[in-house]
Order: C-alpha cells, then structure tokens, then sequence
C-alpha cells in the first residue's frame, strides 16, 4: 500500500511512501554483518561518480541457494531490508538453523516450507524448474546449477515458466525475454513481495543522499569540454555530436554492450520482440 503525506512542505509534498507489513523484530545477529567502507572511492580519490557512504546499515545474509534439501523450516517473521526492494522471510529449519530468504507474496509468519526435487508446488518452496507446472510463476532463478538464484529477485517481479523442451525450460523474463534454463536448476516459487516498491517517490534530494547517491550533473550543463565532451555551448541545442558519448569518451545511451555473445543460444525471444 502507497502511503501519502499532507503537504505541509516542499520536500513531503510530492512524497510516497511504501507501508511495509513486516514484523516489528530486531534482526538475526548471526545472519548480519556491517557494511563499511568508502562507496565510490580509491584511496581518498572517487573513483566511481555520484555515490556516498550513505546511513549507516547491515546487511543480511540472504540465502539465494536453498541448499538444505528435504528439511521443513518455519517461517519465524517476516523483516525489512534495507539492501533490497522484496522483503525478507527469517526461517527456522527443524535441525536449529537458521537463515533468511527472499519474502514472496502470500508467505505469512508460521507458514511451512522446503526445499528440493520433492517438494510441493506452494509459494516459498523451492524446487527444480522441471518440476513446476507451467504457467506457475517463479522467482530467485538459477543460471548454473548449484550456484544459487540470480535473476528475478527485484520486488514484485516473477517469472513464468512457458513450455519444457527437452532438458531445458522456457521462462518469461520480467523484462518480456523468453529464455530457455536447465531443468535442473532450481526456482522458488511465488510472486516477490513488495510490488508497490515502484511507485513510491522520495520527495527530495536529501532522501537519496540517505541512500548513497550524491547528486548527478548533466554533461551539457558543464561549461569545459575538458570536463565531458557534451560539455561547451550546447545547454540548449543539443550535445554538438551525432552520437551521445560518456565523460570518458565512448558511445552510450543505446550502444549495445552485451559482452557474453555466447549465452546468445539461451535466448529463444529477445526484450525488443525479435527472435535470436
């Protein structure tokens, strides 16, 4: 749910914020470490634009792999985390242990779940592709077996398992790419939480200070070309070249830079609508 503010000030009157039902628990301690460092530097020096430390926070150890097959684990509450847009299940397994994961929708405190190639198709359980009927929608995806979900865990984002070919599966991509994956890769099962999450607005630059952006200048609002080449005389007639370029020179903002040609095969229909 979207929660708007009175606008008792310019930097709440345009702001929304998301309410999160999440339980009101301090986080595991074990399942935590802090976050130190300076962002975007090297040696005192930036070395990458537009990014500060930012508050203060912990991260929490997400489990992406759900390597503990056939051990039933209850849902113990479900936290805030500030590293990621979905919220977060802590899940307390019958041998003791415990570890987060990504919170889908629908997955309540006390709930059941398990992991591996026998488990039922129900939202948190995590199981083979192969295993999951079609049309069923899935989240925190393998590329490579055994290494753990690595696409589809932004909040509210699913993907959705079209057809089975062999010993791969076509999925839906959130971005509309249908790409095939081994059936043996392991998927969760559900809807990611937090599916408002894109349509909160800040309200003001201080709250993306908060968050590790510092503010970002336009090249054509510099006045030295030394300092970008959009840079000079051009603030309001253009960039002065056929083609946008970085402060450092090559070609952006529509310059294909996919480098890894060779996953090409895994591709049955691209983002843009046209077959690979």
């Amino acid at each position: 749910m979207i929660k708007k503010y009175k606008p008792t000030s310019a930097g709440i009157r345009t702001r929304k914020t998301l309410v999160r039902e999440v339980d009101d628990v301090t986080p595991e301690k074990s399942l935590t470490i802090a976050l130190k460092g300076h962002v975007g530097r090297n040696n005192g020096k930036i070395s990458s634009r537009h990014r500060r430390r930012g508050a203060a926070k912990h991260y929490r150890i997400v489990d992406f792999k759900r390597g503990k097959h056939g051990i039933e684990a209850t849902v113990s509450s479900i936290q805030y985390d500030p590293n990621r847009g979905p919220s977060i299940a802590l899940l307390s397994y019958t041998d003791g242990e415990k570890r987060y994961i990504l919170a889908p929708e629908g997955l309540q405190k006390g709930m059941k779940v398990v992991s591996g190639p026998d488990a039922e198709v129900a939202v948190g359980n995590n199981l083979p592709l192969e295993r999951i009927p079609l049309g069923a929608n899935v989240h925190n995806i393998e590329i490579n077996p055994g290494r753990g979900g690595q696409i589809v865990r932004g909040a509210g984002n699913s993907a959705q398992i079209l057809a089975k070919e062999g010993k791969y599966v076509n999925i839906k991509l959130p971005s509309g790419e249908v790409k095939k994956v081994l059936g043996i890769c392991y998927a969760t099962v559900g809807v990611l939480s937090n599916a408002d999450l894109r349509n909160t607005q800040l309200g003001k630059a201080g709250k993306q200070k908060y968050m590790g952006r510092r503010p970002h200048v336009r090249g054509v609002a510099m006045a030295n070309p030394s300092d970008h080449p959009h840079a000079g005389s051009y603030k309001d007639n253009g960039i002065g070249m056929p083609a946008p370029k970085s402060p450092w020179g090559w070609q952006t903002r529509g310059k294909k830079t996919r480098r890894r040609k060779y996953t090409s095969r895994t591709i049955v229909k691209s983002r843009k609508g046209r077959k690979v």
